[in-house]
C-alpha cells in the first residue's frame, strides 16, 4: 500500500504532546546517520520497512568522500566500517579523445580523496548502532503521513497492527514513502549501471578511474585487492553484459577501458540498475522534510549521491541541535534548513547532470571541447583544487 497524505480538512490529529521530537521514515544509511547524530539530544523514532531478519543485499560500491568520513567519525561509526579502501588518486579520461586529468590526495592536502565501501556493509554497520540511539522499529510500513501546526503524524503498520505516532518533525529518508504523497522532477538517462568486482593483471595502487565513453561513464574503484566496477551504458548493452560469459565480458570491458590496468582476468557475478535523475518537491504537509535519495537520486558519475545525502542528514541534525526543542519542525527552522542546503543540493545535481549530458555522446566538436577542458583542468592546479574540495565537502567546501 502506498503512503498518502492526510486530508487537510480533518480536525486536529494531535491533542497532546508529540510522542517524539523527530520521527525518521527510512532506515537506510542516511536515515540511520540522522538518528545517530541526534542521540542524546532529543527523542527519536525510526521506522524501517525492512523486517528484522532482512539483510541488505545491494551489491553497489559506495565511494565515500573524505568529508563523509569526517561525519561518520563524529557519529562513532567510522571504525565499524573497517576495512575500507582509500582512494589516493583519481584518473579521468575519455575514450576516443585526448585530454586527461589526475587528482592526487597529497596535492589536495587530504589523507585520501575518498574511501570505497560496499553499500550493504555500510547499511548493516549503521543499522547495528541504531538500537542504542533511538526507538528502532523494524518491519514498519508507512501508511499515511500528515502535519498539523503543533505536530506531524504517521500511521504505520507492523505485521497486522496499525499504529499512529506523532512528532515535532518527520524526516523522510526513504523514497518509497513519497509515492502518492509528493511529486518529483525526473529525467531518464536511458542508461543502466552494470556493477561487478573485477581483477586485473596490474595492481590498482589505490587509483580510481573514471573513463567517459559515448554510451556513459565507466568507473573502476579500488576495493581491497580487486576493483569495483560501475559501468553505465545503454539498456540493451547492459543486458548483454550481464548475460555474457565471463571471458566475453572481460574482453568487452578491456575494449571499453583500455590497457592502463593491464589485462582483466576475472569478474564476480554482475548486477544492474537503471539510472535516472529524480528530485522530489516539498512534501504537501507541514513539519516534514525530505533527505538523501528521497530528496534527490543522482547518476553515480563522480560518486556524489550518497555523500550529498549524508550532508543532508548532518546539516539537519546541526539545525536541530542549535535550536530550542519547541522549534523542532517549525516552519522557520525548516525554511532555514532548506535555504542552507539549496546551494549544495543544486550544485551536486547540476554537476552530475551536466557531466552525463556532456560526456555521454560521440559528437566530434563536443569530444574536442571535452578534451580541451580536461587538459586545461589538469594544467591549472587551483582549478583542480576547486574541483576536489567541492567533491569532498560539497558546495560550501
Amino acid at each position: 500500500m502506498r503512503p498518502r497524505a492526510f486530508p487537510t480538512s480533518k480536525p486536529s490529529l494531535v491533542a497532546h504532546m508529540p510522542d517524539y521530537d523527530v520521527l525518521i521514515a527510512g532506515g537506510g544509511p542516511v536515515g540511520a546517520a540522522l538518528a545517530l547524530a541526534l542521540r542524546g539530544v532529543c527523542s527519536v523514532a525510526l521506522l524501517e520497512a525492512r523486517p528484522e531478519d532482512a539483510t541488505p543485499l545491494d551489491p553497489r560500491p559506495i565511494a565515500l568522500s573524505h568529508g563523509s568520513r569526517l561525519i561518520l567519525d563524529r557519529l562513532d561509526a567510522w571504525e565499524a566500517l573497517q576495512p575500507v579502501t582509500p582512494i589516493a588518486r583519481i584518473h579521468i579520461s575519455q575514450r576516443g579523445g585526448f585530454g586527461q586529468v589526475e587528482l592526487d590526495h597529497q596535492e589536495a592536502g587530504l589523507p585520501a580523496l575518498g574511501y570505497v565501501v560496499d553499500y550493504s556493509q555500510l547499511a548493516r554497520q549503521l543499522s547495528e548502532l541504531l538500537p542504542g540511539a533511538c526507538n528502532y522499529l523494524r518491519g514498519a510500513s508507512v501508511l499515511t503521513i500528515g502535519g498539523e501546526p503543533d505536530a506531524a503524524c504517521v500511521d504505520y503498520q507492523i505485521g497486522t497492527t496499525v499504529s499512529r505516532a506523532t512528532a515535532g518533525l518527520i524526516a523522510v529518508a526513504d523514497g518509497g514513502v513519497l509515492r502518492g504523497v509528493a511529486r518529483a522532477r525526473t529525467h531518464d538517462y536511458q542508461q543502466v549501471a552494470v556493477t561487478a568486482e573485477v581483477t586485473s593483471s596490474r595492481p590498482h595502487r589505490n587509483v580510481a578511474y573514471e573513463r567517459f565513453t559515448p554510451e556513459g561513464p565507466l568507473a573502476l574503484l579500488p576495493s581491497g585487492e580487486r576493483l569495483a566496477l560501475v559501468w553505465s551504458t545503454a539498456p540493451a548493452h547492459a543486458q548483454q553484459l550481464c548475460m555474457m560469459a565471463e571471458n566475453e565480458f572481460l574482453r568487452e570491458l578491456q575494449r571499453a577501458f583500455g590497457q592502463r590496468l593491464g589485462r582483466f582476468e576475472a569478474t564476480s557475478s554482475r548486477a544492474c540498475f537503471p539510472l535516472a535523475l529524480k528530485v522530489a518537491k516539498s512534501l504537501p504537509v507541514s513539519r516534514a522534510v525530505v533527505l538523501g535519495n528521497a530528496a534527490q537520486t543522482l547518476h553515480p558519475v563522480a560518486g556524489q549521491g550518497f555523500n550529498l545525502g549524508l550532508r543532508d542528514a548532518w546539516e539537519l541534525s546541526t539545525a536541530i541541535n542549535a535550536g530550542a526543542r519547541e522549534e523542532i519542525g517549525a516552519a522557520a527552522m525548516l525554511a532555514a534548513f532548506e535555504a542552507r542546503r539549496r546551494l549544495d543540493r543544486g550544485g551536486g545535481i547540476w554537476f552530475t547532470d551536466i557531466l552525463v549530458r556532456l560526456f555521454s555522446n560521440d559528437i566530434g566538436p563536443l569530444r574536442l571541447a571535452r578534451g580541451m577542458g580536461l587538459a586545461l583542468l589538469g594544467a591549472v592546479p587551483p582549478a583542480k583544487d576547486f574541483v576536489v574540495r567541492r567533491m569532498t565537502f560539497g558546495a560550501r567546501g
